[in-house]
């Protein structure tokens, strides 16, 4: 197969900084979209792979799964994008499509395993997929999403992962106007969180650790801060909420959470932590028939509807914009929750 050369940036064992790195591209075939990648979002995802936390990383990997850029060639097949459209890849490249998940759009549940846009095995190319720390990427049109206009690309770029993990489950379990939503944790996805909940109407209870993080939560949309640590601000919200959405990536006691919540109420996790949580108690879900359950990404016709109810609401991610040679340090701040609230990447500043 034709290929053509990219640059990047990569981690070449557990533990390394990431460094320059080139590898190949595929050409693009029929039904391909070649994308000049402009921004890339950082996600707390990319340093646990990055630094084989969650296992499995095969080395090297090249990161990024919130991309945002512009249509450089595409394939005779191609029908919705031409050269010089923006155009945005999220987590996912390519997936079966004939087994039930598919078929219903729900692509991050395909029954053999999604492609994932780095870090999973390459059926076409062979290796493994590389993401967007990169010059370029090469996808398939269905998994190609289109950015809708006005929109500020490099504020959009981490809606491609933070934007769908916390849109995909408040739609889930539908959240609505006069919904009572918790969030747990102020950070990447919690922010995101909090804005996209209050622009469905819902009356949002902020629960962090961190008071400074109040007047922040306020201006996103909360209604209401908490401060977890706090047993009798915790007891005033017994039984209030019907549904919370904990993006909380680190180990810690779920029982408060369920807590919260009404009869029927639902506690969902987002967050991955590399060690597990605490076991909940039984007796906590079945009193009050509450559930407990996860979410991931949505998919693809979903991620769409999502950008489209982003740039409605005008709703985006508060960024910081960093060159790539500074991504090591990023994630140096990402540990001590150093960003308000995501890093995009301005590829610009890429040596290729």
């Amino acid at each position: 197969m034709t290929t053509t050369r990219a640059a990047g940036y990569a981690a070449r064992e557990a533990g390394a900084e990431l460094t320059p790195f080139s590898f190949d591209r595929r050409e693009p075939g029929p039904r391909d979209i070649e994308i000049e990648i402009l921004y890339c979002g950082v996600c707390h995802s990319d340093l646990h792979t990055a630094r084989g936390e969650w296992g499995g990383t095969i080395y090297p990997v090249v990161p990024g799964h919130e991309i945002i850029g512009r249509v450089s060639r595409t394939g005779p097949g191609v029908t919705r994008f031409r050269a010089g459209d923006l155009a945005a890849v999220g987590c996912m490249v390519d997936s079966c499509g004939t087994c039930g998940s598919c078929r219903e759009g729900l692509e991050p549940y395909c029954e053999p395993g999604a492609v994932y846009t780095y870090n999973s095995p390459d059926p076409i190319l062979g290796g493994v997929t590389y993401g967007g720390y990169s010059s370029c990427i090469v996808v398939a049109e269905d998994f190609v999403l289109r950015l809708p206009p006005g929109m500020d690309p490099a504020a959009g770029a981490p809606l491609l992962c933070a934007g769908i993990t916390t849109y995909s489950p408040l739609r889930t379990w539908q959240t609505a106007p006069g919904s009572r939503v918790g969030v747990v944790g102020l950070g990447g996805l919690g922010h995101m969180a909090v804005k996209l909940a209050a622009a469905m109407g819902a009356e949002v209870v902020l629960f962090t650790t961190s008071p400074g993080k109040a007047d922040d939560a306020l201006r996103l949309g909360a209604a209401e801060v908490v401060i977890s640590r706090d047993r009798t601000a915790m007891k005033r919200q017994r039984t209030r909420l019907d549904f919370v959405l904990d993006t909380v990536a680190v180990p810690h006691d779920l029982n408060m959470y369920l807590d919260v919540l009404r009869r029927d109420g639902t506690l969902c996790l987002v967050g991955i932590p590399p060690e597990p949580h605490p076991s909940p108690r039984v007796g906590k879900l079945v009193n009050q028939r509450r559930r407990l359950t996860g979410s991931s990404i949505g998919g693809i016709a979903e991620t769409q509807e999502m950008l489209d109810f982003c740039a409605e609401h005008h709703l985006a991610s508060d960024i910081e914009l960093i060159p790539i040679q500074r991504i090591n340090e990023a994630y140096e701040r990402m540990l001590r929750s150093d960003v308000r609230y995501r890093f995009v990447i301005d590829m610009a500043s890429l040596v290729k």
